[in-house]
């Protein structure tokens, strides 16, 4: 139960980091990693490559957890266009598909679908400095809605 938690939270995690790679070549940085810290100093890891005809592939690494080992990576490989791109959990299709859109160059919105069914949409925003992103995430989490913000640090 605590890894499908760990999951869900995952789930939403890359949601939040899809929404402001739009733009991403010159703010989200190829080549760059991303980290997210939680409460016992572990942190999920992205790192940002290049991919599909100038789309980007993310990499997710998610730290083991409640004595859970760590989940399998996540790729998804995003034109970054607004159209679904396929999560892939251990280079398995996970069932997940995103899509992404740019409102300026601060701003992103994302859809996270399960299943074909909308299941997390996330704002994000970039600082001037394209150090931070703070995104805002709403969705579900076992029928009731859920409101969540998290802070990323590029290394």
């Amino acid at each position: 139960m605590r890894h499908a938690v760990a999951i869900r939270r995952l789930i939403y995690s890359v949601a939040f980091l899809l929404v402001c790679v739009d733009h991403a070549h010159a703010q989200f940085g190829v080549g760059s990693t991303w980290v997210r810290t939680d409460a016992q100093g572990k942190g999920m890891t992205l790192t940002v490559e290049a991919c599909c005809n100038g789309g980007l592939r993310l990499i997710y690494q998610i730290p083991p957890t409640a004595g859970q080992p760590a989940a399998a990576p996540i790729t998804i490989d995003s034109p970054m266009d607004g159209r679904d791109a396929p999560a892939l959990i251990g280079g398995k299709p996970s069932g997940q598909t995103m899509a992404v859109k740019r409102i300026d160059d601060h701003h992103y919105n994302a859809v996270v679908k399960m299943n074909g069914q909308p299941f997390v949409t996330s704002t994000s925003t970039v600082s001037a400095d394209g150090k931070t992103m703070t995104i805002e995430s709403v969705g579900q989490s076992g029928g009731n809605p859920t409101k969540t913000t998290e802070t990323w640090v590029r290394k």
